[in-house]
C-alpha cells in the first residue's frame, strides 16, 4: 500500500495532471510552470499532508515500517514530524489556489525531501519502504529544486 501511494502521488497523478492541463490548453501553457504546479500540489501538498495525518493519527506506522523502531516512545517524535508535514502540506495544497505560493512551497517541500533523503542515505540497513522513501525523496528534491531555480533565476 505504501509503495502504491508513493508512486501514485509522486508520479502518476502529477504527470496525468500535467498532461490533462497541457492538452486542455492545447500546448499554450508553460511546461515548466505546469510541472511545478502539479508536482508541488501532489508531492508537497497531498503527499506531505496525508503523511502528516497518518503520522499524527498512527505514528507507529512511520516508526515501525520506515525506520524499524518498535519502541512506543518514538511515537511522540513521529507525531511532531507529522505536525510539520501537515504545515508544509497545507502550503502545497494552498498553492493550487494561490500561484504566488508555488515557489515558496517548492523551496520548502524540496528542502524537506532533500534533507529527508540525505537522512535515509546515511542510515545503515534499509528495508524496502525506506529504500522507496530514499529514492523518491531525492527525486522530488531534484524536480522541485529545478522548478524553484527556474523561477528564481
Amino acid at each position: 500500500m505504501y509503495f502504491a501511494s508513493v508512486v501514485l502521488l509522486l508520479f502518476a497523478f502529477p504527470v496525468a495532471s500535467i498532461a490533462v492541463e497541457a492538452l486542455w490548453l492545447h500546448g499554450g501553457a508553460d511546461l515548466t510552470f505546469l510541472i511545478g504546479k502539479w508536482f508541488v500540489f501532489w508531492a508537497v501538498g497531498v503527499r506531505l499532508f496525508l503523511a502528516g495525518v497518518r503520522q499524527v493519527m498512527q505514528p507507529q506506522f512511520t516508526a515501525e515500517s520506515i525506520f524499524g523502531i518498535k519502541d512506543p516512545a518514538a511515537h511522540a517524535i513521529v507525531r511532531e514530524i507529522g505536525f510539520g508535514n501537515l504545515a508544509v502540506g497545507a502550503l502545497g495544497l494552498a498553492s493550487l489556489a494561490q500561484t504566488a505560493w508555488l515557489v515558496p512551497a517548492s523551496i520548502v517541500g524540496g528542502l524537506y525531501y532533500g534533507l529527508a533523503g540525505a537522512g535515509h542515505v546515511f542510515r545503515g540497513s534499509k528495508n524496502f519502504n525506506e529504500q522507496t522513501a530514499l529514492v523518491t525523496d531525492l527525486l522530488m528534491f531534484v524536480v522541485l529544486g529545478v522548478f524553484a531555480v527556474s523561477r528564481v533565476w
